[in-house]
């Protein structure tokens, strides 16, 4: 007689599956909203305010995400995942590579988006510097769900990933290689005003003073 899984005793995989996808929708929103606001899209009057708190939003969503993700594998009963090994890059058994491309995009994601809190410390241009490597936790969320991640082969999470990452690539490229001069910012100071010219004044004749 066949015995039929029960969802809930793998209810610890099932809920990290979640977490998971959960994360990686929410990283590659923010990413995706942060290239837009860098690149100075969508031009509406008030759009940078509105793009930057979903901005927020979404990266907080992803980092609490990918907390849930590590933590919940910890009851699960065919890991056998420990703190150690869900929080050190290589350490875990089941496909160490990509689990550690997850775990070490998770830790640079938390990193970065704990920087924005302190940018006026480090200062707004090493904060951008910084801040670019987004898109490399980005990447590692994608390798880790490529080679970790047993939906990955389910086109209801391929087709997001490629809709995703296409959106990535694109604003991405948009962003660091040169092109369309009318791309650039405007200017942040106004041209300065050209004095008019002043008609020199014409002499009188000595007959019409008289």
């Amino acid at each position: 007689m066949t015995t039929v899984p029960q969802p809930a005793d793998h209810a610890w995989w099932i809920a990290s599956r979640a977490a998971g996808v959960v994360a990686l929708v929410a990283l590659t929103a923010s990413v995706v909203l942060g290239l837009l606001m860098a690149n100075g899209l969508p031009r509406r009057r008030g759009a940078g305010r509105v793009l930057l708190a979903l901005h927020e939003s979404t990266a907080l969503a992803g980092l609490v995400a990918i907390g849930v993700h590590g933590v919940t594998l910890l009851g699960d009963p065919w890991l056998h995942a420990t703190p150690l090994t869900i929080a050190v890059p290589g350490t875990i058994a089941y496909r160490p590579l990509w689990t550690g491309a997850g775990i070490a995009g998770g830790w640079l994601a938390a990193a970065l988006g704990l920087t924005f809190y302190a940018r006026r410390l480090v200062g707004p241009k090493l904060w951008r510097r910084l801040h670019r490597a987004t898109v490399l936790a980005w990447a590692l969320a994608i390798a880790h769900t490529l080679g970790a991640g047993t939906d990955a082969a389910e086109p209801w999470l391929r087709a997001p990933l490629l809709a995703g990452g296409a959106a990535v690539v694109f604003l991405f490229l948009r962003r660091v290689v040169p092109g369309d001069p009318k791309r650039e910012a405007p200017p942040t100071s106004r041209p300065a005003a050209v004095p008019r010219a002043v008609p020199e004044p014409t002499s009188i004749p000595a007959k019409e003073a008289a």
